[in-house]
C-alpha cells in the first residue's frame, strides 16, 4: 500500500503503527520520528514559522486568507503521478495544515483518485479514535487496537492516582501570544485529566482568541504556555509580551513561579505523544505525586524571585529548566 499523509499527526500515528516503509509522501511539516526527513516532501507551508514572529505569522497568514488563497502548496502533479492508495489529511485547524477541501479538489482530477482519510479529532478520546480510523483504512486494526490500549493504560495510570483529589489547582493553558488563544480542542480535557481546574472552557472547544483581561480575571495558579508550532526558544523570545501586560505580575502563578514554557510537540500534534502531553501537565500539575514523566530539555520553569526584579523584554532568561520531584508513576 502506498500511503500519502499531509499532516504530521498522521505521520506519527502511521510510524507508531509500522507503516512507514509504505509512507510515500509528507509535508514539510513532518519531522518526528526523525527517519521522516528522508520521505518526499509533496505539500509546504507558505509561512516559516520559524524565522518569524507570532505578530509576523498572523499578518502573512491574514494577507494570504484575504486574497482567497491557501497557506500550503500541494503538489497535484505528484499526486497524480505516484498515485497513493491513502491520503491522510485533516479539516480541523486550516491554519495547522493543509485542509480537506483543498486537498478534495486535487484528488478528485486524478484517473484513480485515493481513498481520502480525514483526521478531525476534538478530544483525547477522539485522538485514540483517530489511530483506529488509520489502522482501519490501511489495513492494520490490529495494531491500532494494541496502541490505542498502551496508551488508554497510561492515561488510566495518571487518572486512577488522582481519583478522588480534593485540591486541583486553577490552571490556564495559552497556545498562541499576540495575538493571545487559549489552548482549545483536546487541551481542556488534558487539563482536567491532569487535576487541573479549567472552569472557562469545555473539552472539544476550539482554539479560541482571548483577551489579556480575561487571564488575568481567572488567576491562575498554574499557567502552561505551549505555543503552537513554537519550540522553547521561540517561546522564551514570545513570552516577553507577556510579561509587558497589565496585572502579569500579580497573577498567582507568575508571583509563586508556577508558568511553565513546554515543548508544544507533545500538545499540538495529536497523535500518539498526546499521551505523553498528559503526563507531563499531571507532573507539572501535582509534582508530590509524579516524576519521571517529563522528558529532558521539555519544560521550562520560571524563576519567580528572579522575574520579579527583571524588566518585561528580559523575562526570558528568568525560566530555567524544570526540576522536577515527587513519585515515579508505575509504567
Amino acid at each position: 500500500m502506498k500511503i500519502c499523509s499531509l499532516l504530521p499527526s498522521g505521520t506519527e500515528i502511521l510510524y507508531a503503527l509500522g507503516l512507514g516503509d509504505q509512507i510515500v509522501g509528507v509535508t514539510d511539516l513532518c519531522d518526528f520520528p526523525p527517519e521522516v526527513k528522508e520521505k518526499p516532501i509533496v505539500c509546504r507551508s507558505r509561512i516559516d514559522v520559524d524565522s518569524m514572529t507570532s505578530q509576523q505569522v498572523e499578518a502573512m497568514m491574514r494577507q494570504i486568507l484575504a486574497a482567497g488563497e491557501s497557506p500550503y502548496e500541494l503538489d497535484g502533479e505528484w499526486l497524480a503521478t505516484n498515485s497513493p492508495d491513502v491520503v491522510l489529511t485533516q479539516d480541523l485547524c486550516y491554519f495547522c495544515e493543509v485542509d480537506a477541501q483543498t486537498v478534495g479538489r486535487t484528488v478528485d482530477l486524478m484517473p484513480m483518485p485515493p481513498e481520502v482519510v480525514v483526521l478531525q479529532p476534538r478530544t483525547l478520546r477522539g485522538i485514540l479514535d483517530s489511530i483506529l480510523q488509520v489502522g482501519n483504512a490501511c489495513n492494520t486494526s490490529f495494531r491500532a487496537e494494541k496502541l490505542v490500549a498502551a496508551l488508554e493504560k497510561r492515561r488510566n495510570t495518571i487518572e486512577e492516582r488522582l481519583d478522588g483529589l480534593s485540591q486541583r489547582p486553577r490552571v490556564f493553558s495559552l497556545e498562541g501570544i499576540n495575538p493571545l488563544v487559549i489552548g482549545g480542542h483536546w487541551i481542556p480535557d488534558l487539563l482536567r485529566r491532569a487535576g487541573g481546574q479549567l472552569d472557562l472552557f469545555e473539552p472539544g472547544s476550539p482554539a479560541t482568541r482571548i483577551e489579556w483581561q480575561l487571564v488575568t480575571e481567572y488567576e491562575p495558579e498554574k499557567l502552561f504556555i505551549d505555543l503552537c508550532s513554537s519550540d522553547l526558544r521561540r517561546q522564551r523570545a514570545e513570552v516577553s509580551w507577556l510579561a509587558s501586560q497589565a496585572g502579569w505580575k500579580d497573577i498567582p502563578a507568575v508571583r509563586s513561579g508556577e508558568v511553565y514554557l513546554i515543548d508544544h510537540v507533545y500538545f499540538s500534534v495529536p497523535g500518539p505523544r498526546i499521551i505523553k502531553g498528559l503526563e507531563i501537565l499531571a507532573q507539572l500539575t501535582h509534582p508530590d505525586k509524579f516524576a519521571g514523566l517529563i522528558p529532558p530539555e521539555t519544560v521550562l520553569k520560571l524563576d519567580a524571585t528572579k522575574a520579579a526584579m527583571s524588566a518585561p523584554e528580559d523575562i526570558g532568561d528568568c525560566f530555567l529548566p524544570w526540576p522536577g520531584g515527587g513519585l515515579q508513576v508505575d509504567r
